[in-house]
């Protein structure tokens, strides 16, 4: 059987490439199909580089400092964007779960702080563009570290928010 694979370093906006929104630590293929790379594609154009830009610029950017120069700005880290079936079942994902189409990311979180700013500035994207988003979570593993689960799909958005200590 040939293997497949994929261009790991497209990029799907400015700042996040396919292999970001792809990767696994399971070792498992996870080849999305081309609606789920246009569903990456949108989250991060629409969704995660408004959020990187907010945060920075309301939160780590000195006065005087400019955000496409300077050494203050901070990532906004993907743990895990589309989930193939197989990847999904292996790490313990809903059946269900929007990652299988690649309208959900998972984003790393330095605390629940963090999280709070995250899923605040999501908030106010929907508020100020209108656009809608199926779920947004903010999330802990018992005594773990947190991060935010953020998902939107091309419809019936549910506006879903809430907070799980798994």
């Amino acid at each position: 059987m040939d293997k497949v694979s994929i261009n790991k370093t497209i990029h799907l906006s400015q700042h996040y490439t396919l292999g970001e929104m792809t990767k696994t630590g399971t070792g498992i293929p996870n080849i999305p199909s081309r609606v789920s790379i246009e569903n990456l594609r949108n989250i991060c154009e629409n969704w995660l580089e408004e959020m990187r830009y907010d945060y920075n610029t309301l939160y780590c950017l000195k006065p005087g400092e400019d955000y496409e120069t300077s050494k203050s700005v901070e990532p906004v880290v993907i743990t895990s964007g589309f989930r193939s079936e197989d990847v999904n079942r292996a790490v313990g994902g809903s059946p269900s779960s929007n990652h299988l189409s690649g309208c959900a990311v998972d984003i790393r979180c330095a605390g629940f702080e963090q999280a709070v700013r995250y899923a605040t500035i999501l908030l106010d994207i929907a508020d100020d563009t209108g656009q809608d988003y199926d779920e947004l979570f903010i999330e802990r593993k018992k005594g773990g570290r947190y991060w935010l689960h953020f998902a939107v799909r091309p419809e019936d958005n549910r506006r879903k928010t809430g907070f799980i200590n798994a």
